[in-house]
């Protein structure tokens, strides 16, 4: 079944990676849900056997004491949100205490979440200060989700577990609630205060540092994967036949102008306008050579043009590494999640089409020994809520495969930005030696404060889901 599916969708990234008509992606979309709706049955009775596969997906709830016990320490504090119809709750629980909030009902709470991220995708202009609408917006929303807390929150890390609308949401960049006396159009996000990190439970947790127990680390530092080749009309493809093996080329120089269009895209499968194809990441490259060059010497692994393939991100060699790094395009499909997936290379050195689509469920059955995964695509960290399983996802996925920590994108990033946050980011855990969820907060904050890069669009997209320590 999975070869089947495999082929298929295979050929559905091909066709909308070249001119087709209407008929034909139809065509193609009824094909692949035959199959889905066939593969999903077999996959509900192995689920079904699967203890490890239950645990992480419908985990036994901890009580409050294990997880006091098991998931917090002095400096962290759990944020449990539970969204109701006619009202909603706030949990905040301490290594020490419990305390809970009554919150506005499940529709108003998810209607301010959904304007202040509406207003956290507008693009903005560089070094144009924080819109003052959207900071208004934030500061009330911020106001309904932690205003009764405050005086609770001191500056200790805060670990959310937001369901919903809740989940698309960057906390770090909400107002810190005791902010009200600041001008509408000025404010201090809650990371100047707080290290955030974003988990699906308390209990997932506890499942992730069980397994994680005793395992023992990858010998080597970092593997980026980026700036894939898409087209047959590529010009990595005349040079690898002109005897260059690798067919790469030099890191392309790009001007901070032709970034600010260059924005990172995902496509999904069900949109209308996928007739354009996957145009090539350059910036990705630029983003490869600064994390490898923060690498100790022959511990990272940079693979771009055709080596940034399929094969790679599924092949036992990246269990050598403990920080993976994905820096392409990626495939969000919200109607059927098992679509989703990350792009690589879809040209071979000889120019023929190849299968550059790691799919979902490609990515569950991944066995990796990696830290973290860093996925530096657009809405990585989105997926489709399903009741009984929470946010299907990329991020899920990787987790499952044997990641405890993944830090992915709420929205399409800013290219050059982005390539300026992972510089940041590396370095604050290569030489500092910084935990990921300290240095990710370091990195963002040091973004923001810098006039260019104001605006939470630039700096607030990604969220580090998972292992904090």
């Amino acid at each position: 079944m999975r070869q089947r599916f495999a082929a298929r969708a295979a050929a559905q990234v091909n066709l909308f990676n070249r001119k087709h008509t209407p008929e034909q992606a139809e065509a193609a979309a009824k094909e692949i849900a035959s199959i889905t709706d066939e593969y999903e049955q077999l996959e509900a009775q192995i689920r079904a056997r699967s203890p490890r596969y239950a645990a992480l997906t419908q985990p036994q709830p901890l009580g409050l004491t294990e997880i006091q016990q098991q998931a917090l320490d002095e400096d962290t504090l759990l944020l449990e949100y539970a969204l109701g119809e006619k009202r909603s709750y706030l949990w905040l629980v301490s290594q020490r205490s419990i305390d809970s909030y009554e919150l506005p009902p499940r529709a108003e709470l998810e209607a301010a979440a959904r304007r202040v991220y509406e207003l956290l995708n507008v693009r903005p202009k560089r070094r144009a200060p924080p819109d003052p609408q959207l900071i208004a917006q934030a500061k009330t929303l911020s106001r309904m989700l932690l205003g009764s807390a405050a005086p609770q929150l001191g500056g200790k890390r805060l670990v959310v577990v937001a369901p919903g609308a809740l989940s698309y949401l960057p906390f770090a960049a909400l107002p810190a609630p005791e902010d009200e006396k600041r001008l509408v159009g000025d404010y201090e996000p809650l990371i100047g205060k707080h290290e955030v990190v974003s988990i699906s439970s308390a209990s997932v947790l506890s499942i992730i540092r069980r397994e994680m127990a005793g395992r023992q680390r990858a010998a080597r530092s970092v593997a980026v994967l980026a700036d894939p080749v898409f087209e047959a009309s590529d010009p990595r493809l005349e040079s690898a036949k002109n005897g260059n093996s690798s067919g790469e080329t030099p890191s392309a120089t790009v001007s901070d102008a032709e970034f600010s269009e260059l924005t990172r895209a995902i496509r999904a499968m069900n949109f209308s306008d996928t007739s354009a194809g996957f145009t090539r990441l350059p910036f990705s490259r630029r983003e490869a050579d600064g994390i490898i060059a923060l690498t100790p010497k022959g511990t990272g692994l940079k693979a771009t043009d055709f080596n940034a393939s399929r094969d790679l991100a599924m092949s036992r060699q990246l269990s050598q590494y403990r920080i993976l790094h994905f820096a392409t395009h990626g495939l969000l499909n919200s109607e059927r999640p098992e679509l989703s997936g990350l792009v690589f290379s879809l040209i071979d050195r000889e120019g023929k089409p190849q299968d550059g689509f790691l799919r979902l469920y490609e990515i569950y059955n991944l066995q990796l020994n990696a830290d973290m995964v860093v996925l530096s695509a657009c809405e990585t960290g989105l997926g489709k809520e399903i009741k009984g399983e929470g946010l299907i996802g990329l991020t899920r996925g990787f987790m499952y495969s044997g990641a405890p920590r993944v830090v992915a994108s709420l929205w399409k990033v800013d290219d050059l930005a982005t390539a300026e946050l992972m510089k940041l980011f590396y370095q604050r855990m290569l030489k500092d030696g910084m935990p990921a969820g300290a240095a990710l907060r370091a990195a963002q904050l040091e973004l923001s404060r810098q006039k260019r890069w104001a605006s939470p669009y630039f700096w607030a997209g990604f969220v580090l889901h998972g292992e904090w320590k």
